[in-house]
């Protein structure tokens, strides 16, 4: 089985270790034999899988491959060969944004026409009009909000879903469900599943890198691996000084002395990997040493944004203090997907707008709105809009009557997420809600159909991707029925 069947196809357990028909040490070594051994042999081990092509997968003594980053082939044409994933937790408001419905200002206040069922059921809801006018942009005409002047200059890009969704009301369920295709915690996050199955272009960076701002409800599970061999879980990377932690070498050791000590560790975890080939911890943690050697140049270089020009610092807002933090994150996811990074999260909490809406959402939306659209202007300007996929949304909606007077509660049943670059088509509206914006009418869009979706404009199956966790074949979407949204697709 060569590594694209084992990550596309039915996952297989780790080879046993490299050391396969090495003589074993004859009783216990000094610390100077230790060191010499280790900058000989397991050096140089370490050294020629360093410099190994990408063809040749990692323990070719066995049928089953190690799980590593390495480019695997997708299984059919891709349309889009790496993801920028923009996830809003806590709900983004669809009536005050990008599904316009002026009945809730012309009945502002009554009783809806249709029940609206809230978490607390509330007995006489009341419709709330949106504070925000709506107008129409672009060629296409798509209607956004005048809270959000930066994407509706890039409209034309966008294929806008207005029928999101899902079967969960409260956030950390929700929350799971969207990034991971389950409602509960413990499954590997989409990003992990597409670095799983096709690797990533850049050995000397994480193929999954999570920036954020704000966390999710469920906070790092949002950029989890899950049972997946770790190497796929999403890596934290902050974007000013040190990107990672500890990922500077101290200014008292040399790259020489560096090297002896990563490869003496890497060659005591090889032996014990050979006793244990179970623990996939442990291909993690040897390769995470070695990438961690490479990153202290690649990464450092990646969030040194003093390189960009001032018309591209402006662009992203990085000359306005509310809007620099989040357009940092988008530089940054830029030039990661420029070097070659597979998969690119942005969080940016703080959409759970229960009460004053009109003054909470203008922030939340103020943070984001000139940053993103200037991520896709800037994509489309350097030619990588076309091969990036861009996702924005949270995990549901908000309703669209009042709560607390002047809030909103959580809309499981009609909210709008888009997709743009990698393959979309864009000035596309698909889906609708009814008329007072509460439920999806025409087409829902399930979390599990955008996951379809997106692995489907990465040229992959998604009940083709598979892993062996506990004696059954997993995917992203497990059991949920699932459809690619052709519709959206150029």
């Amino acid at each position: 089985m060569n590594n694209t069947d084992a990550h596309l196809g039915h996952s297989s357990r780790p080879v046993n270790g490299l050391f396969r028909g090495r003589a074993a040490f004859s009783g216990l070594p000094t610390r100077r034999e230790l060191l010499a051994r280790s900058m000989g042999g397991w050096g140089s081990v370490v050294a020629s899988m360093m410099l190994r092509g990408s063809g040749s997968p990692l323990g070719a003594t066995g049928s089953s491959p190690i799980h590593d980053l390495l480019p695997r082939a997708p299984h059919f044409s891709p349309k889009a060969k790496s993801v920028i994933f923009l996830f809003m937790p806590g709900g983004p408001s669809q009536v005050d944004l990008l599904d316009p419905k002026p009945i809730l200002n012309r009945f502002d206040g009554q009783e809806p026409p249709i029940k609206v069922i809230s978490r607390k059921d509330v007995a006489k809801a009341r419709m709330m009009g949106s504070p925000f006018k709506f107008s129409k942009h672009g060629q296409s005409g798509i209607e956004v909000s005048e809270l959000l002047p930066g994407l509706s200059s890039v409209v034309d890009e966008l294929a806008v879903i207005r029928s999101g969704v899902t079967d969960r009301i409260d956030h950390d369920t929700a929350q799971y469900h969207y990034m991971s295709g389950r409602n509960i915690t413990g499954f590997p996050a989409i990003g992990a599943w597409v670095t799983y199955g096709l690797g990533t272009e850049n050995q000397n960076l994480p193929g999954y890198i999570a920036l954020h701002d704000g966390d999710a409800l469920i906070g790092p599970r949002a950029w989890t691996g899950g049972w997946l061999p770790p190497t796929y879980a999403g890596t934290l990377m902050e974007v000013e000084g040190v990107p990672i932690p500890d990922l500077k070498r101290p200014a008292s050791m040399t790259l020489a002395g560096e090297r002896g000590i990563i490869d003496m560790v890497n060659g005591l975890n090889r032996l014990h990997r050979n006793s244990h080939p179970e623990l996939l911890e442990l291909d993690t943690r040897i390769a995470n040493y070695e990438m961690a050697a490479r990153m202290q140049i690649e990464a450092m270089q990646k969030v040194d944004l003093t390189t960009e020009t001032e018309e591209t610092r402006r662009l992203y807002g990085l000359d306005k203090a509310e809007t620099k933090v989040f357009g940092m994150r988008c530089m940054v996811a830029r030039r990661l997907v420029e070097s070659g990074v597979r998969f690119v999260q942005i969080t940016s909490g703080g959409w759970d707008h229960h009460a004053k809406l009109a003054e909470n959402l203008t922030k939340s939306v103020g943070k984001i709105d000139i940053p993103v659209a200037g991520l896709i202007k800037d994509l489309k300007r350097r030619g990588l809009l076309d091969s990036t996929l861009v996702v924005w949304g949270g995990e549901f909606g908000r309703l669209p009557t009042a709560e607390r007077a002047d809030g909103r509660d959580h809309n499981p049943r009609g909210f709008t997420v888009w997709m743009a670059g990698g393959g979309i088509k864009g000035g596309t509206i698909y889906g609708a809600t009814d008329e007072i914006g509460y439920a999806a009418a025409e087409n829902p869009v399930s979390h599990s159909d955008m996951h379809a979706t997106i692995l489907h404009l990465l040229g992959v199956d998604v009940r083709k991707l598979t892993y062996d966790y506990d004696g059954r074949l997993e995917t992203l979407i497990g059991v949920n029925p699932a459809r690619v949204i052709k519709e959206i697709i150029a």
